[in-house]
Order: C-alpha cells, then sequence, then structure tokens
C-alpha cells in the first residue's frame, strides 16, 4: 500500500493532547532505516495532559527524562518501560505546557515484511498492537527522543490522512493506577490491531512466613 497524505504541520500538535488525540486516528507514522521503510496507520492511542493528569510522567513537573514533554509540540517523546520496552509519545501544545499522545496501536500499511523480522514472525493483526509493539515493528529507539514528526526530510514523520469513516471510541487509558478511569484512551471501532484493555493490577507484596 502506498502511503499518501501530507507531513503534519505543527499547528495540528499545537492543541491539547485530548483534542488531537482522536484526531491521529487513521493517520500514518513512518520511519525510514538503514533496514528500510515501516509505515503504521494508527488505531489507537492515549492522551495524557501534564501537571493536570496525574498518570502523566510530566505530572510532577520535568525532568531529564521527560524533557522533550515541555518542549515544541510535534515532537517524539520516547520513554524506557519496565526494563525491557520502548513506548513512542507526540508532544502536544506549546513550549512547557507537556501534554502528549501514546501512540498505542496501529496496522501496518508498509514494510510488512521488515516489521514481521523485527517482531519475530508475529501475525500481521499482532505486529503493532500495543506501544512495545508498535515500536519495534517501526525500529523506534532511545535514539529517536525528540525527533521531529513534523520535518518532511526527517527519517520519521507523521502523515495525516482524510478522515476515517470508522466510528472512534473512548475509555479508561490501559494499566494506569492513578486516573484509571478518565476516558482518554481514543479507538477505531472494528479494529483488530486495537490492543487489548487491562486495567491496573497493584503488585501484591510477597507474605513472609511467620518466624518458628
Amino acid at each position: 500500500m502506498a502511503v499518501t497524505g501530507r507531513v503534519a504541520g505543527r499547528g495540528f500538535f499545537n492543541r491539547s493532547a485530548v483534542v488531537v488525540a482522536p484526531d491521529l486516528l487513521g493517520c500514518v507514522i513512518e520511519h525510514v532505516t538503514d533496514d528500510g521503510l515501516v509505515a503504521v496507520r494508527l488505531t489507537e492511542v492515549e492522551a495524557y495532559s501534564g501537571d493536570l493528569d496525574p498518570a502523566s510522567h510530566a505530572y510532577r513537573g520535568p525532568t531529564p527524562r521527560n524533557a522533550v514533554m515541555f518542549g515544541a509540540p510535534g515532537h517524539l517523546y520516547v520513554y524506557f518501560t519496565y526494563g525491557m520496552h520502548f513506548c513512542a509519545n507526540v508532544v502536544c501544545e506549546g513550549v512547557g505546557v507537556a501534554s502528549a499522545v501514546l501512540l498505542r496501536a496501529g496496522e501496518v500499511v508498509e514494510g510488512a515484511e521488515l516489521a514481521t523480522h523485527r517482531r519475530g514472525g508475529a501475525l500481521s493483526r499482532e505486529l503493532a498492537r500495543g506501544p512495545a509493539r508498535l515500536t519495534v515493528a517501526l525500529g523506534i529507539g532511545r535514539d529517536d527522543n525528540g525527533l521531529d514528526v513534523c520535518n518532511a526530510g526527517s527519517g520519521l514523520r507523521l502523515r495525516r490522512v482524510r478522515a476515517t469513516a470508522q466510528r472512534v471510541l473512548a475509555g479508561p487509558r490501559v494499566g494506569v493506577s492513578a486516573g484509571a478511569q478518565t476516558p482518554w484512551r481514543f479507538w477505531l471501532d472494528g479494529e483488530p490491531t486495537v490492543s487489548r484493555y487491562r486495567a491496573h493490577a497493584p503488585k501484591r507484596r510477597a507474605v513472609k512466613p511467620a518466624a518458628r
């Protein structure tokens, strides 16, 4: 499938993450590396709203880890989680606000062979189903933190396409403990690539056996 659509402008992201998030559904993020091109049509995203949102990495203010979130809109915020996965977000609003949209899942529409190789032979609907799988399929890692997705000459860019005719649904975000019921996860109805919803499960502390 040939990817069409113009690269998103800065103004597209210079809005609240809650407004940008559903508008991203159906858009295409593409990444060109030395291995080739992979493009993913977004089917699921989550909005995070900085110091107003207890689930956001920026809730307690700027740190070296979340610095990109406080910068200009339209840049990629990549973070490492659970000691094994990268997740990718696109920064929204103006400098200093720190709102962003997590790219949760999508359909690989170009470069399926390369994405399948990166994902170890996964089924097509599973290639980018979930935020960590999406970054693996696209070849996104720590070095991509801060990249400008509004730059048409960049190796990683986001293309806007016509508004999808599919119904957009909203519900709680996946796996967050704070702000768990805030309905800021958005997805396209009926898409098999949308990840499964999982509520946050608190870790149980091991019970030490009583001394004898």
